[in-house]
């Protein structure tokens, strides 16, 4: 299973700490609270995903419509390594490692590094 392929970094929700509550939405919204514009690449039944860039940070956000959909996705993204943003079961960013940190305080999330797959690491998008 995708999820159980991955490493999880860092943890997601507000239990007290500062990490934001996970963002919910459609990729426009989604991309509004990240503070950049998406550039749509792809606009299927299953999926939506756009590049984003804001200021020096640049990422690709992946909205679902549904779980499964998701963890498809995962699991294939695992092949290739990199850091991911997972939020709840309906949207992923990819991006490098810093990008992804400072998404994470804006958008909420779980962090997870997927392990370097036989694609190595640094892919950005997918489909």
């Amino acid at each position: 299973m995708a999820v159980g392929a991955l490493m999880m970094v860092m943890g997601c929700g507000s239990g007290g700490d500062d990490t934001p509550r996970t963002a919910s939405g459609s990729l426009e919204q989604l991309a509004a609270e990240a503070g950049c514009r998406p550039d749509v690449q792809t606009d299927a039944a299953e999926l939506r995903q756009a590049t984003c860039e804001n200021g020096a940070r640049r990422y690709v956000l992946v909205t679902f419509t549904n779980a499964r959909g998701q963890a498809e996705w995962l699991d294939e993204a695992n092949d290739y390594g990199g850091t991911y943003l997972v939020g709840g079961s309906s949207w992923v960013a990819v991006g490098g490692a810093a990008d992804i940190a400072a998404l994470h305080d804006r958008l909420g999330g779980t962090v997870v590094a997927a392990a370097e797959g036989r694609h190595g690491g640094g892919h950005h998008g997918h489909h």
